[in-house]
C-alpha cells in the first residue's frame, strides 16, 4: 500500500458556521495502480486532495485525521518535510491549466525548476530532460519551446507542460485533478494513456479526481464516489459500474450520455441540488434528491458497509 487515508477530515471556518468540505473519508491507494473519486462539483474531491499535500491554508481551513504516505503520516510532517515530498514523491497535475503556469517565466524555467530543487542534476541536463519530457507529452520541437511563456502554448498543450512537470522527478504517486480538461477527446485518450504507460514502467500510482466516468471505466482500477463531502461508494470499477448499490452511483451513470439511446429521448439530470455544508440535513445528505429514500434515510447517516468483497455502499 502507498497511501492510506483515514477519517480525513478538512472543514473551513466561516461567519455562518463550519464547512464541512471533507467530513471523514477514508480510502487507500496501491503501488501501480490508478484510483478515481468521481462526484458532482463541490462534493469535496480537490479539496481532500489538496489536503493530502497541505496545500489548504490554515485558518480557515482546519484539516485532521490520517494520511498515511510510505509509512509517514503527511497530516504530521512539519512545513519542510513537506516541501521534500511535494514535487518529488508526489506530484500534481492542476486542475486549470490556464492559471497554473506563470505567465511572467518561460516554459524550461518552470519545467526545471523541480529538477533542480529534488534532483541531483547539472544545469545542462535540465535542459535536455525538460526537451525529452516536452516529447514525451507530444510537444514538438522542445528547444525553441522552451524560451517562450504560457501566453503562446493553446490551453491543452498546456496541460501537456503541467503533465511533464508532474513527471519530471519520477513521483511515486501523481494526483491528477481533471487533467484533461482543457484538451480534446483524442488528445485525452493519448494523454491519459501516457500516465497508463508511466504507471507500468514505474510502478507508481495515480490519484484521478475526474466528472468523466468513461475515463474512470477504463484507466481507473478502483473507485470512490463522493457526496457532500463523504464517500457513499467504492469499490473496483467493475463492481461499481455493472452492479452500483447507492441511489447517487446509479444516477449519476445514468447521467451518462448513450449512443444506443433515441435521438428524441432527453438526457437523465438528477433533480435538486447538492445540500448546504454549513446546515447539512439529518440522515443521508441525498436523501432529499433520492427517489428512493425512506423514512430511516433521514434519520442518521448510513455507515459503508461490505456488501461484496471490495464493495462497499453507504445506504439503508
Amino acid at each position: 500500500m502507498l497511501l492510506e487515508v483515514r477519517n480525513l477530515k478538512t472543514y473551513f471556518d466561516t461567519r455562518r458556521g463550519p464547512v464541512k468540505a471533507v467530513d471523514g473519508i477514508s480510502y487507500d491507494v496501491n503501488h501501480g495502480e490508478i484510483v478515481a473519486l468521481v462526484g458532482e462539483s463541490g462534493c469535496g474531491k480537490t479539496v481532500s486532495a489538496l489536503s493530502l499535500i497541505r496545500l489548504i491554508p490554515e485558518p480557515p481551513g482546519k484539516i485532521s485525521g490520517e494520511a498515511i504516505f510510505d509509512g509517514q503520516d503527511l497530516l504530521k510532517l512539519t512545513p519542510e518535510q513537506m516541501r521534500e515530498i511535494r514535487g518529488r514523491r508526489i506530484a500534481v497535475i492542476f486542475q486549470e491549466p490556464m492559471t497554473s503556469l506563470n505567465p511572467v517565466f518561460t516554459i524550461g524555467r518552470q519545467l526545471g525548476e523541480g529538477m533542480l530543487a529534488h534532483r541531483v542534476i547539472a544545469r545542462k541536463d535540465v535542459v535536455k530532460e525538460s526537451v525529452r519530457l516536452l516529447e514525451t507529452v507530444g510537444i514538438p520541437g522542445g528547444e525553441t519551446r522552451l524560451g517562450q511563456y504560457p501566453g503562446q502554448f493553446s490551453g491543452g498543450m498546456r496541460q501537456r507542460v503541467m503533465i511533464a512537470m508532474s513527471l519530471s522527478c519520477g513521483p511515486s504517486l501523481i494526483i491528477a485533478d481533471e487533467p484533461t480538461t482543457a484538451v480534446d477527446v483524442t488528445i485525452q485518450a493519448q494523454l491519459l494513456e501516457l500516465l497508463a504507460s508511466v504507471i507500468k514502467r514505474t510502478n507508481s500510482a495515480v490519484l484521478l479526481i475526474t466528472h468523466n466516468l468513461g475515463i474512470v471505466a477504463k484507466y481507473a482500477n478502483r473507485i470512490n464516489v463522493m457526496y457532500a463531502g463523504r464517500i457513499v461508494e467504492r469499490g473496483t470499477v467493475d463492481e461499481v459500474f455493472y452492479n452500483p448499490r447507492h441511489p447517487y452511483t446509479r444516477a449519476l451513470l445514468g447521467c451518462v450520455p448513450r449512443l444506443d439511446h433515441g435521438r428524441g429521448e432527453c438526457l437523465v439530470t438528477i433533480e435538486g441540488q447538492p445540500p448546504d455544508l454549513v446546515n447539512r440535513p439529518p440522515g443521508c445528505a441525498f436523501s432529499p434528491r433520492c427517489t428512493v429514500a425512506r423514512p430511516e434515510c433521514r434519520k442518521d447517516w448510513p455507515p459503508l458497509r461490505q456488501v461484496t468483497d471490495g464493495h462497499w455502499v453507504a445506504c439503508c
